[in-house]
């Protein structure tokens, strides 16, 4: 896939290039996601206020005893009526955004594959024990292209887990392969806790790496990125 690239002359900062790394549909479908997760996070927590634990027997110790000012919907049935309406906003965005890369190739920016192994380490060690910065060719470094990878496949049995609890009967097939409807209920709150945690590690990489990142989701363009300079 081809990237638009344009030089921009200016007066006091002299040529600046920019590159257009996020085309319109990426953007819509990330913002879209990021109101939708948190929605079905705040109100999944509500839900899960309902019964707080993962056993199969009533009564039962509180596994968690979640605050309610971070849950939404204020009880069990305004939870579920907006967790189960910006779940199919999370599915249809996701499937549009899923269609988009693989239609478009686009998906080559951002899938990790076996030749993004060894740029795992150097990324972790410039992060987190502050080494030596690694040269950077594309748009996304390795340890980005892990994490992106592995929150689509989250996403994905985050959808699966969730429908398995949503018609445990209808989907009986389903939740046996979750290990039964307690264990999808287990499994869905785990991968509920691995995109929080996607997601703060995301907007420490958004800071790490400058203002721009931010910026770039909002208009496409990206102005002199790293890796045109390197």
């Amino acid at each position: 896939m081809k990237t638009k690239t344009i030089r921009i002359e200016d007066e006091k900062s002299g040529t600046t290039t920019a590159v257009y790394e996020h085309p319109y549909i990426v953007r819509l479908c990330h913002w879209a996601n990021t109101i939708s997760l948190f929605v079905l996070i705040g109100s999944g927590l509500q839900i899960f206020r309902a019964f707080p634990s993962f056993g199969s027997k009533v009564p039962q110790t509180n596994l968690i005893d979640w605050p309610r000012s971070l849950a939404i919907g204020g009880w069990l049935g305004g939870a579920l009526q907006w967790h189960l309406t910006f779940m199919w906003i999370y599915l249809a965005t996701g499937v549009i955004y899923l269609g988009y890369q693989l239609f478009s190739g686009h998906y080559r920016q951002v899938l990790f594959t076996h030749r993004d192994f060894a740029g795992v380490w150097p990324m972790v060690r410039r992060y987190f024990f502050f080494g030596p910065k690694p040269q950077q060719r594309e748009a996304y470094n390795a340890l980005q292209k892990q994490a992106y990878t592995t929150v689509v496949i989250l996403g994905v049995l985050s959808v699966l887990t969730g429908f398995a609890i949503w018609k445990p009967v209808q989907l009986s097939g389903l939740a046996w392969v979750m290990g039964g409807f307690h264990w999808a209920r287990l499994w869905h709150f785990l991968i509920m806790i691995a995109i929080a945690l996607f997601i703060l590690g995301h907007l420490v990489m958004v800071a790490l790496h400058g203002w721009q990142n931010f910026v770039s989701m909002l208009t496409g363009w990206k102005k002199d990125p790293e890796y045109l300079s390197e």
